[in-house]
């Protein structure tokens, strides 16, 4: 059962006395100690009489200050849930078609009915105690496939969706659902090993497979039919206009999955109401803040931030004179700042000036947009790159120039997820928002 705070839901009826609202606090409280389910599903059903959904995320909101863990609460989500299954089950199309609501329900059909699917295939194999046949290999190979492009809904849910109703205030919702998405991500990469390619074709862990579907089925009936019926419905209520406008833009952004109906995006006709909506989505720079299209910041945090970047840069601009250039640690290349304002072609030697002069003549005229090189400097591998800056109808304001020591990156192997204490960076992003 998601947390919700009674500022958020405006309440419709009189709240539950505070007799009922002990009652049903020792429940969970028993549940929390281990009392059986079946037992505690009867006297939910005794005690709660026409208490809603939301009167029970009061009681739980009330139950996390009073000390009981989060993660205590979201595991008893499937007892709270099954009591109240009947009074808040919604229409499966609580949205129009096209609404991105509406897109998000039918993938999880789909999706269930994948993972149902992958389960009967599985269990025959593992009870049959023998590989695919041609034709279930066909199917696995196409669920797996699913599941995989099937990513784009959780980060479109993450996102999108999540952020704009957090601004409405609902932010344990989110959170809970974001720990379930990473749960389901766990269940798929095991999916993900238990199929393989290689050469010689596909071959099937069947034993892993049949755990792994399982999961999926149980994980995902779950985890969608509360946000069928309690996230989705919430966003309704709430979103106005210009949030389902921003939502959509982002949405179609992201992108689809391969098996999502059709959502609508507003189209040229609508784009002064687009371009609001995405505006209102952006704080307003106050005194001393740079607004951008994508979020404000102040000068000094934008020096800040181009200084830190470990690259070397500098723009030239559409007359070939050299703008600006950031200050990195460490440089490959002298930069004093009495270069600012010379012409580019004066900053190089004449036996490379003709290759400066058809890279700006290429990106001026169109012909490319990007020209690379890399050399070796002081034993370090150094990867330069040139990019034509364009403005969104296409005028050529210049070109940036970007170095970068790649000598470390060449020698990566393997994969690094988690941050490591005994690693050398320290870098607080080392985990990526894909898991799969």
């Amino acid at each position: 059962m998601f947390i919700y705070i009674l500022t958020i839901v405006k309440p419709v009826r009189k709240m539950m006395d505070a007799a009922k609202k002990q009652t049903i606090k020792e429940i969970i409280r028993q549940l929390h100690e281990g009392a059986d389910p079946e037992e505690m599903k009867r006297r939910f059903r005794d005690a709660i009489g026409d208490v809603s959904a939301t009167d029970i995320s009061v009681v739980e909101e009330e139950l996390i200050r009073e000390g009981m863990p989060r993660e205590r609460i979201r595991k008893l989500c499937d007892v709270h849930l099954a009591v109240f299954r009947d009074s808040i089950e919604q229409q499966n199309d609580i949205a129009p078609e096209g609404h991105p609501v509406y897109v998000l329900m039918h993938e999880h059909s789909a999706m269930l009915d994948a993972a149902e699917e992958l389960s009967q295939i599985a269990s025959a194999m593992r009870e049959e105690q023998r590989g695919p046949t041609t034709e279930e290999l066909i199917r696995i190979r196409h669920l797996v496939a699913l599941f995989r492009d099937a990513e784009r809904h959780y980060l479109r849910e993450e996102n999108v969706l999540f952020p704009h109703l957090e601004r409405h205030g609902v932010t344990q919702p989110p959170a809970i659902m974001w720990m379930e998405h990473d749960q389901i991500r766990a269940v798929k990469k095991m999916l993900f090993s238990a199929v393989t390619e290689d050469e010689s074709g596909t071959h099937v862990d069947v034993e892993r497979l049949d755990q792994a579907a399982i999961g999926l089925r149980e994980l995902l009936s779950s985890h969608f039919y509360k946000e069928n019926n309690i996230l989705f419905p919430t966003a309704l209520r709430l979103f106005t206009e210009d949030d389902w406008t921003a939502v959509r833009r982002d949405f179609a952004e992201i992108g689809l999955c391969d098996f999502s109906p059709r959502l609508q995006v507003p189209g040229a006709e609508d784009s002064a109401s687009e371009t609001q909506a995405g505006a209102e989505t952006v704080p307003a720079a106050t005194d001393g803040e740079v607004q951008f299209e994508t979020g404000t910041l102040r000068r000094e945090v934008l020096e800040a931030i181009l200084n830190t970047l470990p690259v070397d840069i500098t723009f030239v601009d559409a007359e070939d004179r050299v703008r600006y250039f950031s200050r990195p640690q460490e440089r490959f290349f002298v930069r004093p700042k009495s270069v600012l304002g010379r012409h580019v072609q004066y900053c190089h030697p004449q036996k490379s000036l003709h290759m400066v002069n058809r890279i700006l003549d290429d990106f001026k005229s169109g012909r490319r947009d990007v020209a690379d090189f890399w050399i070796r400097i002081r034993g370090r591998l150094i990867m330069i790159r040139y990019f034509a800056v364009r403005s969104p109808d296409g005028e050529y304001l210049g070109t940036l120039e970007v170095s970068q020591d790649i000598t470390d990156i060449k020698a990566l192997e393997g994969e690094k997820r988690l941050l490591d204490d005994d690693a050398d960076s320290g870098s607080p992003s080392a985990q990526p928002d894909t898991q799969t």
